[in-house]
C-alpha cells in the first residue's frame, strides 16, 4: 500500500517537471526561430538592397492613394471607388520600372477599353426590352470571354499583353452585367475607371522617381556576367586538366570558382523576362529608346551553348586520365593555350560589354585561340600513324578534350560576333585603347600604278586588317 502511494504521489510531480520543461523548450524554440528569421531578412536584404527599397516605395504609393479615401472632399467625388485605386496599386506595384510600367499599361488600357465597351453593350442590350437585355448581355459576355480567352494563347500576346487580356474580360463583365442593376451605369465606370488609372499612375510615377530599378540594366549586367563566368572557368581550365594525380587530390578544395558557369545554363527564362519587361521601359542612361533587347536574347543563347560544352568538358576535371606521357604533352601545351586564350577574350567581351565600348581587344585572344585549335589539329594528324600500338581507350579522353575544345573556340568566336553586332546597333563607344589597335591594324595598299609625264604616279588606301 505504501509503495503504490509513493508511486502515485510520483505520477503528478513527473508530469508537471516534463511540462515545465516542454514548456522550457518551447521558449527556446521561438526564441530560435525568431532569430533565423531575422537573419534571412538580414541576408535577403544583403544579398540585394533594392528589395528594401522596393518595400519602401510600394508602402509610399499606397499611402499616396490612401489619401483619397481619408480627404473628405476626395472621397465625395470618387466614393466608395476609390479602393479600386488602392488594389491597383497592390497588383501593379512591380521591382522594376519595366514590369511596373507593363502591368499598368496593360491594366489602364484594358481598364478605359472594357469599360467603354462595356458601356456600349449596356445602353445596346437595354435598348431591345426589358426581356431581351439579359439574353443579349449574357451573348456579349459569352463571346468576348471566348475571343480573348483564346487570344490569350498566342505567344505574342502571352509574352507582353496577358494581364491586360485578363483585366480587359474583368472589367467588361464587372461594368456591363452590373449595369443591369444600377441605374448610373456611366458615372459608376467613370468612377472605377478613374481611380484605376490614378492607382496605376502612382505606380509608376514612384518606380520611375524614386531609386528606379530598371529591367534592361539588369538584363545587359547579367548577360556580361555570365561571360565572365565561362571566361574564369575557362582559364582555370586549362591549369586543372593536365595536373597529376598528387595534384588533383590537394587541389579539390580551390576549385569553387569553376563551377560559377551552373548558373549559366539556367538563365533562359530570367534574361526572357527581363527583355519582355525592358521593351516597356523609356529611354534612360546608355539606353536609348528602341534598344536592341532581342540582340541580347540571342547572345544570351550563344553563351548558354558554350556553358553546355563547358559542362561536358567540366566532368573530365577531377577524373584522373591514364593516357600515354608523350600525348599528354603533345597537346597539353596547345590545349592549355586554347583555353586560356578563350577565357581571356570571353573575360574582354564581358569588360567591354560592362563598359558598353567596342571589343576591340577581344579579337586578338580568339584569333590566338584559333590559332591554337589549327596547331592542335595538325599535331594530331601528323602523329596519328604512330598511335598503332597505344590502346585507343587511354587515348580518347585527350582527343574527346581537344574536340570540346575546338568547338569552343568556335562558340567564342560566334559570341564575340554577337556582342560586335550589339556595340554596332547600340552605338558603342570608341575608348583610346580601341583607336591605337584600329590604326595599328591599318595595311597600305596599292590600288594602281600610272606613268603620267615621266613620273610614277602611285595611288595607296588605307584599309583596316583584320585580326
Amino acid at each position: 500500500m505504501e509503495i503504490a502511494s509513493m508511486n502515485n504521489d510520483e505520477k503528478p510531480s513527473n508530469f508537471f517537471t516534463k511540462g515545465l520543461l516542454w514548456f522550457k523548450s518551447l521558449h527556446e524554440k521561438i526564441f530560435a526561430k525568431i532569430v533565423g528569421i531575422a537573419k534571412q531578412f538580414k541576408t535577403i536584404a544583403k544579398d540585394d538592397p533594392r528589395r528594401v527599397i522596393h518595400s519602401l516605395k510600394v508602402g509610399l504609393s499606397l499611402t499616396l492613394v490612401s489619401l483619397f479615401y481619408y480627404f473628405q472632399s476626395l472621397y465625395n467625388s470618387f466614393g466608395v471607388s476609390t479602393m479600386w485605386a488602392i488594389m491597383t496599386v497592390v497588383v501593379v506595384f512591380e521591382f522594376s520600372v519595366g514590369s511596373t510600367l507593363g502591368k499598368g499599361l496593360n491594366r489602364g488600357m484594358a481598364t478605359l477599353l472594357a469599360g467603354a465597351l462595356g458601356v456600349g453593350a449596356h445602353y445596346l442590350a437595354s435598348a431591345t426590352g426589358k426581356v431581351m437585355e439579359p439574353i443579349l448581355l449574357g451573348l456579349f459576355v459569352f463571346l468576348q470571354a471566348c475571343a480573348l480567352t483564346f487570344i490569350r494563347f498566342f505567344p505574342q500576346v502571352k509574352a507582353r499583353y496577358d494581364y491586360g487580356m485578363l483585366i480587359f474580360i474583368l472589367t467588361f463583365c464587372l461594368v456591363s452585367i452590373s449595369g443591369f442593376r444600377v441605374d448610373e451605369i456611366v458615372d459608376m465606370a467613370h468612377k472605377r475607371i478613374s481611380t484605376i488609372l490614378m492607382g496605376a499612375s502612382v505606380c509608376v510615377i514612384v518606380s520611375i522617381v524614386v531609386c528606379p530599378v530598371w529591367a534592361g540594366e539588369d538584363l545587359h549586367k547579367l548577360v556580361a556576367q555570365n561571360m565572365e563566368k565561362l571566361g574564369k572557368f575557362l582559364e582555370g581550365f586549362g591549369d586543372e586538366i593536365f595536373k597529376s594525380s598528387e595534384d588533383i587530390t590537394e587541389s579539390k578544395v580551390t576549385k569553387t570558382s569553376l563551377i560559377e558557369y551552373k548558373s549559366v545554363l539556367n538563365s533562359k527564362n530570367t534574361e526572357e523576362t527581363l527583355a519582355n519587361f525592358a521593351k516597356w521601359e523609356p529611354g534612360h542612361g546608355q539606353f536609348k529608346y528602341r534598344h536592341p533587347w532581342k540582340q541580347y536574347l540571342k547572345i544570351g543563347g550563344l553563351i548558354r551553348q558554350c556553358a553546355c560544352r563547358i559542362d561536358a568538358l567540366n566532368a573530365y576535371i577531377n577524373s584522373e586520365i591514364k593516357a600515354p606521357e608523350e600525348i599528354r604533352e603533345m597537346i597539353k601545351e596547345t590545349s592549355m593555350k586554347m583555353s586560356i586564350e578563350c577565357g581571356k577574350a570571353l573575360k574582354e567581351l564581358s569588360k567591354s560589354m560592362r563598359k558598353m565600348n567596342l571589343p576591340i581587344s577581344a579579337d586578338e585572344h580568339v584569333t590566338n585561340a584559333k590559332n591554337s585549335a589549327k596547331k592542335l589539329n595538325s599535331l594530331l594528324k601528323s602523329r596519328i600513324n604512330n598511335w598503332e600500338e597505344i590502346n585507343l581507350l587511354q587515348v580518347i579522353p585527350l582527343a574527346t578534350i581537344a574536340s570540346i575544345l575546338t568547338d569552343i573556340v568556335i562558340c567564342v568566336e560566334e559570341i564575340g560576333q554577337g556582342v560586335n553586332e550589339l556595340a554596332s546597333l547600340a552605338n558603342f563607344k570608341t575608348t583610346k585603347s580601341s583607336k591605337e589597335i584600329i590604326n595599328t591594324n591599318k595595311v597600305m595598299v596599292v590600288e594602281k600604278i600610272e606613268l603620267s609625264n615621266n613620273h610614277v604616279v602611285i595611288t595607296i588606301n588605307e584599309q583596316n586588317m583584320k585580326l
